[in-house]
């Protein structure tokens, strides 16, 4: 308790995400590792991208208990504003994630070692299977303390109706246009979707998030959370409009998937442009 009340007094933004979806909790496990992977290919070319450096099973009473242990390291050259590539030095652009998965509970942590504890982001995950609503913003999974309640906004994530960029915006990926053959869902219409779809869940992502650079310090942290933001609308519009392809796999079919999908961002990171979100 006193570690946390301690994170909670120098924290600079903490956000959480209420993300509902037309999925039950149990499909969503399989439809978020399938498209982590999937999502990782398209991030990674010319020399940048995602490195997966552990994949591998764990059983840890404080982070969940038994569940599947990940460590990948980012490599963001042109995925970082401008004016950050200024600044920052050769080879400080690239981050280290370890989630510990023990769904429907996940803990991911992001750091860098060239900023080490003046940079962090702490992401703690639950997956519940209800209904949600724009207006509520009750202290409901996360059990903050009043400190943190206070620093704390809650922001609402609509698939369909919050406005994608141009640039991210795929026509097979709009929950406004796509049926599912296997399934029979979408598309999905209305402002209020989710209080109408037969099958339900929400996401509630709590992010905790601390850079410390002087003079840069507002700035990249307005950064940051905004590629948060649109991180999460274009990865979970895709898991809805990728049902087609994980319905119906296993956790086996997936563990094979992602060993696979280890060797192909390997290759991938090595040849080609860069691909996915680069910001100018």
């Amino acid at each position: 308790m006193l570690a946390r009340s301690f994170l909670s007094q120098i924290m600079s933004v903490i956000r959480e995400y209420r993300i509902p979806l037309p999925l039950s909790v149990e499909e969503y496990r399989i439809a978020q590792l399938y498209s982590v992977a999937e999502a990782s290919k398209n991030e990674t070319g010319g020399g940048e991208g995602i490195e997966i450096v552990v994949n591998e099973p764990y059983d840890i009473p404080k982070y969940g208990g038994a569940g599947q242990y990940t460590h990948k390291i980012f490599h963001l050259q042109n995925k970082v504003p401008a004016f950050i590539r200024l600044l920052a030095p050769s080879g400080s652009l690239e981050i280290h994630e370890k989630a510990w998965n023990a769904y429907p509970y996940c803990r991911t942590e992001y750091s860098n070692p060239y900023m080490k504890e003046n940079f962090y982001v702490i992401i703690t995950t639950w997956h519940k299977g209800e209904r949600v609503t724009r207006t509520d913003t009750a202290n409901k999974h996360h059990t903050l303390t009043e400190g943190e309640l206070s620093k704390r906004t809650v922001d609402f994530i609509d698939i369909v109706n919050d406005p994608v960029s141009s640039s991210d915006y795929k026509e097979e990926e709009d929950p406004k246009k796509f049926h599912s053959k296997k399934t029979g869902r979408g598309p999905l219409s209305g402002d209020d979707w989710y209080s109408k779809c037969e099958q339900y869940m929400c996401c509630y992502k709590l992010y905790q998030v601390q850079f410390k650079w002087w003079g840069l310090q507002t700035k990249v942290e307005s950064v940051i959370m905004r590629a948060v933001r649109r991180l999460l609308l274009n990865f979970h519009r895709q898991v809805f409009c990728w049902i087609d392809k994980w319905h119906g796999l296993t956790i086996e079919d997936i563990r094979k998937i992602e060993e696979q999908t280890k060797l192909d961002l390997e290759k991938l990171r090595k040849e080609g442009k860069v691909r996915g979100m680069v910001e100018k």
